[in-house]
């Protein structure tokens, strides 16, 4: 496995397995439990922000950035991440592993690549986030077995 900085060819490939990554929560965890109603005002549009938000992710001007996977000259997944050099922190923004290659440490090792960067940019401390359902059980499972420690959090959704 390669991991290597992004590159704008990248931005496509990248801006579609997102979409391919998220779908199943947005369509089938998301949308089902809230309603319709409540769905389409926080996140009807999630294709249009994902293609907007992954065209913005690497900026190094910004102090964010993207790392990518490849396998066999093909992405297996991609992180973007931030630092903060003032608060000695870093972000993890977004971690995106292809189908294909889940279950066969890709994202530990973006997730091990951006610990070591941010600590060369000066982090001490790094916030990564998931979700609490289903969907996102197996990103709850990296993040603890690299040491992050979970601080509960609970959102509630209502239609008006």
């Amino acid at each position: 496995m390669l991991i290597r900085a992004f590159t704008q060819q990248d931005l496509a490939a990248l801006t579609e397995l997102t979409i391919d990554t998220f779908r199943p929560f947005y369509e089938d965890s998301f949308r089902p439990l809230v309603g319709e109603a409540v769905f389409a005002v926080q996140h009807g549009s999630w294709r249009d922000d994902y293609r907007k938000q992954v065209a913005e992710l690497h900026a190094p001007e910004q102090h964010t950035y993207v790392a990518i996977a490849e396998v066999e000259d093909s992405i297996a997944g991609y992180v973007a991440w931030s630092v903060d050099p003032a608060r000695k922190k870093g972000e993890v923004t977004i971690l995106a592993v292809s189908a294909p290659y889940r279950r066969h440490h890709v994202g530990t090792a973006l997730c091990e690549h951006t610990f070591k960067q941010m600590r060369a940019l000066g982090a001490e401390v790094v916030e990564i986030g998931t979700g609490g359902d289903q969907f996102h059980a197996p990103a709850r499972a990296l993040y603890e077995a690299l040491g992050c420690t979970p601080h509960p959090l609970t959102v509630y959704f209502r239609q008006l």
